[in-house]
């Protein structure tokens, strides 16, 4: 085996390009970047399979941070373990630490310039509707009965219409899940014993 073939098979490396590459080229945050993620991780490098992934974006999220972070760890820590996690951190962090940087230092010389301001409105048109995609690409694999939808549906109106934190739609979908799961395990054993 060639050292180039030493190098793009390693693991810890393929981990900090392709996160490094999600944080260099993907507009509007986290959650623009699920689909992305997506994508690579279980399409493109099989790294997971696509529950694995729903698992991972259910945790990502119920966690405090930025679920493309938290997502970049939980996908580090699953293939390499804890230097995993740091390496694929790092690699999803710095694109975006280094632009911050160098984004201040030109909008603190340009001011208030229409052009600027003009462009920035149109980054934000393009990440809505990235992140709209993203609500659609895991609706469609998680939403697969009444009772998800349901609790999807009671979960945004208590955030958007009521004002409710997140952490407490995470918390109440946590319990309703293990109610929902005791209760149809509870009708399924006894469905089997009066067979």
């Amino acid at each position: 085996m060639s050292k180039l073939e030493k190098v793009k098979n390693n693991l810890y490396l393929q981990l900090f390009w392709t996160f490094f590459k999600l944080g260099l080229f993907t507009i509007g945050g986290g959650m623009a970047m699920i689909p992305l993620i997506q994508d690579i991780v279980v399409d493109k490098k099989k790294w997971m399979t696509e529950e694995e992934a729903v698992d991972c974006i259910a945790v990502s999220q119920g966690l405090p941070g930025v679920i493309a972070i938290n997502m970049a760890t939980y996908i580090g820590q699953t293939k390499k373990g804890i230097l995993g996690a740091i390496v694929a951190t790092v690699g999803v962090i710095l694109p975006s630490f280094i632009i911050i940087i160098l984004v201040i230092k030109v909008l603190a010389g340009i001011g208030e310039n229409r052009y600027v301001n003009g462009a920035l409105a149109g980054i934000k048109a393009a990440a809505t509707g990235l992140i709209a995609y993203s609500a659609y690409k895991v609706g469609r694999q998680v939403l697969k009965g009444p009772f998800q939808w349901i609790l999807a549906l009671l979960s945004f109106a208590a955030i958007a219409v009521f004002s409710v934190n997140a952490v407490w739609a995470i918390v109440a979908g946590i319990f309703a899940g293990l109610i929902y799961t005791a209760v149809k395990e509870k009708k399924k054993g006894n469905g089997g014993e009066s067979q």
